[in-house]
């Protein structure tokens, strides 16, 4: 399975997963008297809508691991690693627009970050944790204290900023990091920092295990604009359903 693949799967995932938050989740406080018969009054009934709606959720687990291992590939083999957070930097200015639209139906919302930034704090800490190993080389324990600090810091930023995922995000990001040298072992740790809060994320650690280390086809700016754009599909709907405001701040 190629790199693209398991992109392909991940964006997949995440879109079901963002129509069971974005959209579903509204539907939640529609008046169910008001909605007899049609396809709003069915799924308000015996309890459809919530199954979906934990259904999407469930599924959508799968994306993280999945952007997360993506990650770490892409910082051991890129060419240029400035180039790369460059581009992570761009789409998280590119995306938080979209996201608080959807998430929060303000332009601007400081409690929520989106997934860029759990991505990018997570390629710079292990930008600076590669430089320390260079420094320290020689001194494992000077290596591993300053290695663990600097990814402290990045998960206490993540947790400040109110990034996707936060502090956790940026910690199985670093577990992927550390084990990298081993993909058994790699995915074995992983898997098991996922566990202990998102069960079904490990369902992604099926197809992350059928990975060839292969790219596969060059369509890698399509899968950083499909989130933004998703995003503000799904707002668009919303708004053309007259949904855009229920259950938001």
């Amino acid at each position: 399975m190629s790199g693209n693949t398991l992109k392909l799967i991940g964006v997949i995932t995440m879109f079901i997963d963002h129509i069971g938050a974005g959209i579903l989740y509204r539907l939640f406080f529609l008046r169910a008297e008001n909605l007899q018969g049609g396809i709003l009054g069915w799924l308000l009934e015996e309890g459809r809508l919530y199954r979906i709606y934990g259904l999407c959720r469930t599924i959508g687990r799968i994306a993280f691991p999945i952007f997360c291992f993506l990650l770490v590939e892409g910082f051991l083999y890129t060419r240029s690693r400035k180039k790369y957070a460059l581009r992570l930097g761009v789409f998280v200015l590119l995306s938080e627009i979209p996201f608080d639209l959807l998430f929060e139906n303000r332009v601007v919302d400081v409690q929520g970050q989106n997934i860029f930034f759990t991505l990018l704090i997570g390629f710079l800490v292990m930008c600076l944790c590669a430089r320390l190993e260079e420094w320290f080389e020689g001194n494992v324990v000077l290596r591993t204290g300053a290695c663990v600090l600097v990814a402290c810091v990045g998960m206490l930023l993540a947790n400040v900023l109110h990034t996707d995922y936060g502090a956790k995000g940026v910690f199985c990001i670093m577990v992927l990091y550390v084990f990298r040298k081993n993909r058994l072992i790699s995915i074995a740790a992983s898997a098991l920092s996922f566990v202990w809060w998102e069960s079904a994320a490990l369902l992604a650690f099926l197809p992350i295990a059928l990975y060839n280390g292969k790219r596969g086809s060059q369509i890698k700016y399509f899968f950083y604009a499909f989130y933004p754009l998703h995003l503000l599909l799904l707002y668009m709907i919303c708004l053309a359903a007259g949904i855009a405001g229920l259950g938001m701040n």
